[in-house]
């Protein structure tokens, strides 16, 4: 991605403790809640392409990221409002220690999983948490708002609509906005439309609608052609520079093509598709990992620290203030 050329690592399975096993059939996976001291799966939480997920369980899985959005923070003396908010606050906190570093993928990995959990134990989600494919928008002839991840009803809403946001003052440029004109309104379909955020964009702590700026000239970064482009990586350093390429890197693209919030390396995670997009990047990094497990389970590249020049290590300790302890 142009604006951020994040450099990713691959930490070791064991070492995050949780597992995604991949379905070739059903295009499943599953990853463990918990791992126990003998380092079996105490539980198999099974995820799934958001296509895939019934009626019933797209609708489930809505109502409990709205329930996130309506509860109260665990820390009352943060910034958040909600318990929603403060996996936002978090990510907002932490995003110069966990980005263009070499825990990136780790660090978001576990992210997820805390978020999975949340919406399990504190909302009452049954189903499977889900990821987003977004190869097979982008094989698509039809355009990315077609797409039932962006249906009114059993989706997570529509487009940004022009005229409706208007970027706020940033003074001492807080805001890291990378393209205002991907910005380009609230999201008025669909079961965020009444949405209200109190941070970002970046920084700045403003009241705003989910703001969203499809932008279909990623497409080509996201088809299946690419994805297996970066899938044939012999290493990590290599699987890395495909991920994150200048031109066509998958994980900056798929935050663009959404535009919007989810540019904002700060604030991305106020858009509900955040945490399907980033199942996606840990579902391709699983793929990659399986073909060759006995040297990618424990290949790992990158600085502890955007400045380098220490490197990380199995035995990195990553934190998640407010969020779950600590795991390396």
């Amino acid at each position: 991605m142009t604006d951020w050329p994040v450099r990713l690592a691959m930490v070791a399975l064991r070492a995050l403790g949780f597992a995604f096993i991949v379905s070739l059939v059903s295009t499943v996976i599953a990853s463990p809640v918990e791992r126990a001291a003998s380092a079996t799966c105490a539980e198999i939480q099974v995820r799934k392409e958001w296509r895939a997920l019934t009626v019933e369980e797209r609708l489930g899985y809505l109502q409990a990221v709205l329930c996130l959005q309506k509860i109260p923070p665990h820390e009352t003396t943060g910034i958040a409002t909600t318990r929603y908010e403060e996996f936002q606050a978090t990510h907002i906190k932490l995003t110069d220690r966990v980005h263009f570093v070499g825990h990136f993928l780790a660090w978001h990995r576990q992210l997820g999983n805390l978020y999975a959990k949340a919406l399990r134990e504190e909302c009452g989600y049954k189903g499977p948490f889900p990821y987003w494919d977004w190869s097979i928008d982008a094989d698509s002839s039809k355009p990315l708002a077609q797409s039932p991840l962006f249906d009114p009803v059993t989706g997570f809403g529509g487009d940004g609509v022009p005229g409706t946001y208007t970027l706020p003052p940033d003074p001492k440029n807080e805001s890291a906005v990378p393209r205002p004109f991907a910005y380009k309104g609230c999201v008025q379909t669909g079961p965020f439309k009444d949405a209200v955020s109190h941070l970002g964009p970046g920084k700045l702590r403003t009241t705003h609608c989910l703001v969203r700026g499809i932008e279909e000239t990623y497409r080509p970064a996201l088809r299946s052609s690419n994805v297996r482009n970066t899938l044939s990586a012999s290493n990590y350093k290599a699987f890395d520079a495909a991920v994150n390429s200048l031109m066509n890197g998958i994980h900056g693209s798929g935050h663009f093509i959404v535009g919007g919030e989810m540019t904002n390396v700060y604030s991305a995670g106020i858009d509900p598709l955040f945490y399907l997009h980033h199942a996606n990047l840990d579902r391709i990094w699983w793929v990659w990992q399986q073909a060759d497990r006995k040297n990618r389970l424990t290949d790992i590249w990158g600085p502890t620290t955007q400045n380098g020049p220490t490197q990380v290590t199995l035995d990195f300790d990553m934190d998640f203030p407010a969020l779950g302890p600590n795991v390396k």
